[in-house]
């Protein structure tokens, strides 16, 4: 799975540069940048790993992460002027790294024995929790709570990656495709504006009404 590990680290960067730009525009110091770029990165493996018990810990196990945490914080302080035109680019890589840490996380928790609807958690806890760390810790409401379609997405590919697997497809193809079913669902979600309903009435407001 040589270009699922490329992708797994291309994510990686792309959620580094996300969180050091973030960081950055809060005017936060070196080492403040540094702390954010490495939770928005590896912050929702960590956790998975954390609640399923597995050791090492992601990045522990691979120093490939820090490495690319690293080198995403240099780009970023480097090329900030450049990189933030780049936001149609940063989207595409981020959305890619969204399906790859849903995928991932969910073989992981399969790998480990847990129920499938469990598994499909963890994956979804792997791809967005390291965004929500990232806007808690830079006092911004978690961008999965208010607006677009993020956490759905990467639920909707891990079920087809379940259902699929059911079927015995072969199991690249269906990383493919899963993954492909996360990435267009939050590009049309973002290009077309598309949120999950709020919650503003219950039964009883609309009958008074």
């Amino acid at each position: 799975m040589e270009v699922v590990y490329a992708l797994d680290i291309l994510g990686t960067l792309a959620f580094a540069v996300s969180g050091a730009l973030v960081a950055t525009q809060k005017k936060f110091d070196l080492f403040g940048v540094l702390i954010i770029a490495f939770v928005t990165a590896v912050g929702g493996g960590m956790l998975r790993d954390v609640l399923i018990n597995a050791h090492p810990i992601n990045w522990i196990g691979d120093l490939n992460y820090l490495y690319t945490i690293f080198i995403g914080v240099i780009v970023t302080i480097l090329f900030k002027s450049k990189i933030l035109p780049l936001s149609k680019t940063m989207f595409l890589f981020d959305t890619v790294g969204l399906g790859v840490f849903t995928l991932l996380g969910l073989q992981k928790g399969l790998s480990y024995n847990l129920h499938p609807i469990i598994a499909l958690i963890m994956g979804m806890t792997s791809a967005v929790f390291g965004g929500v760390l990232r806007d808690v810790l830079t006092n911004k409401v978690p961008l999965i709570f208010q607006k677009e379609i993020y956490a759905s997405a990467c639920l909707a590919g891990g079920i087809v990656f379940l259902t699929l697997n059911r079927f015995n497809i072969d199991e690249q193809l269906n990383f493919i495709l899963a993954a492909s079913v996360v990435v267009i669902i939050r590009v049309i979600a973002v290009k077309f504006h598309l949120e999950l309903p709020k919650i503003k009435d219950d039964i009883f407001t609309k009958s008074n009404q």
